[in-house]
């Protein structure tokens, strides 16, 4: 095999792979990534949006060489294994093995995580067997551990932290794909200002006082991303109805778990078209999508209202039906989102400062620095939307009704729904 492959990616040009990350590229959960979008239906909105999780896998691989490379002309390496950088590539690469088709909404529909599942690949079939001969369980181990954000490798903040490669890439490519310049970074300068730092007794990722700035736009970049492109009205109803469909034929019997886990967006779609009960997999696919009858702000619910909606997927099923009937529509024709990332502009970084200093980033900022965590409340109500989605214009208003609605806890919710009480005052 030789030294290293060259591949051509649109957004970073040339990528090199080393030995290691050529022997599990053609395995059988890395070549089924070509066939995974990254933005799940977004693409119904933004027609560019057809890049895959293969694509941004790469990529991830891709900027954890390139911060390997500036972290070790800086002599910052030297107490760092080469197992603990071999794991660190390799995580980067594999970090998305086990994730859903369509992104998220599956997680969101109440299925286990994509970590979980990829951590599960590691050890399985042709991918276990390359990674056994390259480093044996020991590295199979850490690599889960770096995947799921429990490692006690220096380098874990490069797969999962607040200046992780994944999250790099992602709102890189995401936004070229989709022609929106909301997720343009200054990748440079990030990565140039990624260190490594000992603090409590522990080597940890951190970042120069100089990359301040290019961190906040990090920050904002994401919040614009999700307000405009990954919380899109019409991309969150196309993936409730998406959710909606895959339940259904799951408890129908036509689907399970297994099968949708293993599954590329193609497959799925092509399974539901024979299996789903309610029709709903079609009118995706042919984009008759749900109209919004409710469209709110964040800040109209309560401070920690709502979170039922998505935290209990059966729950809302006997709620969003039960609404159905209540405004006139038949069951399935009405659906509730209030899809929720409390971490969204999350930070916790070690900073070093010009005077030579150690000090914390965390939410609520550092005097003179970073301001931004310190309205990320603000910003997150702002991304956010309580919305009802039907497939037919309701009856009557439902703004004040659905508000009352998300309100409510979860028990009470469910109180009234086996009393047979009433979801929608007045």
């Amino acid at each position: 095999m030789p030294t290293f492959e060259i591949i051509r990616d649109p957004l970073w040009d040339n990528i090199q792979l080393d030995q290691a990350a050529m022997a599990v590229l053609d395995t059988p959960p890395m070549q089924r990534l070509r066939y995974v979008r990254q933005l799940g239906h977004a693409f119904l909105v933004y027609p560019g949006a057809t890049h895959t999780r293969f694509e941004h896998a790469l990529g991830a691989c891709h900027l954890a060489g390139r911060a390997l490379g500036i972290l070790g002309q800086r002599g910052e390496l030297e107490a760092v294994s080469e197992r603990h950088q071999l794991a660190i590539r390799l995580a980067a690469l594999l970090h998305d093995i086990g994730h859903y088709p369509f992104s998220h909404g599956l997680e969101e529909a109440g299925f286990p995580s994509h970590e979980a599942l990829g951590v599960q690949r590691l050890r399985q079939g042709e991918l276990g067997a390359a990674l056994d001969r390259i480093g044996g369980e020991p590295l199979i181990a850490e690599i889960g551990a770096l995947i799921q954000g429990r490692s006690t490798n220096p380098l874990q903040g490069l797969i999962s932290g607040t200046l992780d490669l994944d999250k790099i890439d992602y709102l890189s490519r995401d936004s070229r794909a989709c022609g929106v310049p909301y997720g343009t970074l200054d990748v440079d300068r990030l990565l140039s200002a990624l260190t490594l730092v000992e603090l409590d007794g522990r080597l940890e990722v951190g970042i120069l006082e100089k990359g301040v700035s290019a961190l906040e736009s990090l920050l904002f970049a994401k919040y614009q991303m999700y307000r405009n492109v990954y919380w899109h009205h019409a991309v969150r109803a196309a993936t409730c109805m998406f959710k909606r469909a895959v339940r259904s034929a799951v408890a129908r019997g036509g689907l399970t778990a297994a099968v949708v886990a293993q599954a590329t967006d193609g497959a799925l779609m092509e399974r539901l078209f024979a299996t789903d009960p309610t029709g709903l997999a079609l009118a995706v696919h042919e984009r008759r999508l749900y109209k919004r009858a409710v469209d709110l702000p964040a800040s109209e619910v309560a401070d920690g209202a709502g979170a039922w909606i998505g935290d209990d997927p059966a729950l809302l099923e006997q709620v969003e039906d039960r609404l159905a009937q209540e405004i006139g529509l038949a069951p399935t024709e009405a659906l509730l989102d209030f899809p929720a990332r409390s971490n969204m502009l999350a930070v916790d970084l070690a900073l070093a400062t010009r005077e030579g200093g150690l000090d914390r980033l965390t939410d609520e900022g550092r005097a003179g620095h970073l301001g931004l965590p310190r309205i990320a409340a603000e910003l997150y109500q702002s991304a956010r939307r309580l919305r009802l989605f039907t497939a037919r214009p309701p009856s009557r208003a439902l703004d004040e009704g659905v508000v009352q609605l998300a309100t409510l806890p979860a028990v009470e919710v469910a109180r009234r729904l086996t009393a047979g009480e009433a979801l929608l005052e007045g």
